[in-house]
Parts: C-alpha cells; structure tokens; sequence
C-alpha cells in the first residue's frame, strides 16, 4: 500500500508538530544520547531556515515544534554562512552560485531537516553503541499547526510529556524540554523562539512572555505545587480537559481554528484516499480547536 503523502505548506511558513520513535525496546536514549540529539537539533536549526518553538527528548521518542521559513527571504550571502557553518571554511570556498538554489530550496524543506537530525543521530548511536541497522521505527510524523491558541497548546503538550511520565515533579526541572532549557539555560545561544503563539494574548515582553507560557503550562497540567507558584503571581482556574485531549496534537493532519483545518484541506484534498469531503471536527476540551480527522471521544 502507497504512503500517504506528507502534507507540507508551500510558498509561505508553516508550523509542525514533529515526533518520531526508535525502533529499539526500552527507553535506550540516556543522558549522553538525549544531549546529543539536543545538540544535533541545534546545529542543523542553525543551517536550516527553522525557527524551534518547543522540543522535548524522551527515552524512546522526541517532539519538535518547529516554524519552517521557505528560502525566498534568505539573501546568497546568508546562504553563503550557513554553508560555512555546516560543511567549514575549507568547502565553503568551493561554494558556487548555481548551487545556491539547491540549498535554499533543501534548508527550507521539514522533510530534509528532519531526516538530517534522525540520521546524524543514527550514526552516533550506532557507533557509541557498537551496532548496526536502523535505530528509528518509521517516518516522522508531522501535523501542521495554527498559531495562537493551537501553538501554545501543542507546546503545553510538548513540555508536559516528562511530568505526565511521572519523571519529575515540575516542567521545568526536566532538561531536556524547551521549558527546562528556558529556565535551566537561560535559552543559551537564542535556539529557541520567543513567539510561543503569545502575540495574539498581548504578551510582548520576553520576561513576560515566558512567566505567561509557564503559568499556562502549570494551568493546562494540573500541576499539584501551582499553589506555591500562585503565590508568585498565578491567578488558578478550573482546569479543563487538556490532558486527555493530546492525542489530536499527534494524530490529525492538521489542527486549528476552522478557518485554518478548512483552508488547508482545500489545498491537500488530493493527498486523501478518502472520495468523502472532511470536515473539521471540534476538539472538545479545547474551545476554538478543530482537527482535520475525527478520533474517537472514548479515553
């Protein structure tokens, strides 16, 4: 049976939640692994034309909430650095301007960056590990995602992955998610954005900007120690029911407003088997979100 193609926006930017699993039993990414899929996933953000709002590494999968930018608005002399950066300045000076296109067309592609991080860490397992064969179970999956509510959202998914595990008591104690990196490091070297889909809620600030996310964060994960952090500054509401809503952030094709899932499967109708029309369907639990294919509402 023919894969289904992946659907990927074309000509302007678009948000995807990506995950992708190992094909080992066990969780068999350690400490060692997880900091280095986090430093591959750097330096190739650094290449590609990626803008990383959220990640999170566990032991036997990874999230990727990455921004992918089309190569239009990147000038030959920025294609000209992150070439430097990626293969040195020895290659760098082999550069030639008719190669420039295919780079740009290539950093701006989800597929190649992806396929890039997988197989770059691939080789590092294999050879810490002193094995051969495949390390990851399958093609990524990818859903595209809304801004604003739908983003922020998503992100909550992301970072609460190791406190729904029951791996630590609090997000941002876990180092390998882009919570933990904002607080632990400080977002050393900017590698993650500060958008969060906050622009739509009037948060402008940086500093205010991530104070409303991790609030947001605490909030959407029933999180038992919000009363010490209300004490901060949080004002506690009900907690709705986020959390057994997160499937929809990995398994619909495309997840957002109406407006959004509709125009998007106009775009991509031919890329279903289905001769039904879909039809966005509301999540419930999340007020304003539809998903692009209808899961079942039994938990």
């Amino acid at each position: 049976m023919p894969r289904i193609a992946r659907l990927v926006v074309k000509g302007e930017p678009a948000v995807y939640h990506v995950i992708s699993r190992t094909a080992l039993d066990g969780f068999v990414l350690g400490d060692i692994e997880k900091d280095y899929l986090l430093k591959l996933i750097k330096r190739l953000s650094s290449v590609y034309f990626s803008e990383v709002l959220g990640f999170c590494v566990m032991g036997n999968h990874f999230h990727l909430l990455v921004r992918m930018h089309t190569g239009e608005n990147y000038s030959d002399e920025d294609i000209k650095k992150r070439f430097t950066v990626y293969y040195g300045k020895v290659r760098a000076k082999m550069l030639r301007d008719g190669q420039l296109p295919h780079f740009r067309e290539k950093w701006s592609s989800l597929s190649e960056y992806v396929k890039e991080i997988k197989q770059g860490f691939s080789r590092f397992y294999n050879k810490r590990h002193g094995r051969k064969g495949f390390f990851w179970s399958e093609r990524f999956k990818s859903v595209i995602v809304d801004n604003g509510d739908t983003l922020i959202n998503c992100l909550a998914y992301i970072d609460l992955n190791p406190f729904r595990a029951g791996l630590v008591k609090k997000p941002e104690e876990y180092r390998w998610s882009s919570l933990g990196y904002h607080v632990q490091w400080k977002n050393k070297g900017g590698f993650l954005s500060l958008d969060f889909g906050l622009r739509e809620f009037g948060v402008k600030g940086k500093k205010d900007r991530l104070k409303y996310y991790r609030e947001f964060v605490y909030k959407k994960g029933g999180i038992n120690s919000i009363d010490k952090e209300q004490n901060k500054g949080f004002e506690l509401k009900k907690i709705d029911r986020f959390r057994y809503r997160t499937r929809y952030f990995t398994d619909s094709g495309i997840i957002g407003s109406k407006e959004f899932v509709s125009g998007l499967y106009n775009q991509f109708k031919g890329c279903f088997t289905s001769k039904h029309k879909k039809k966005p369907k509301a999540v419930q639990g999340l007020d304003g979100i539809f998903s692009l294919k209808r899961l079942s509402e039994n938990i």
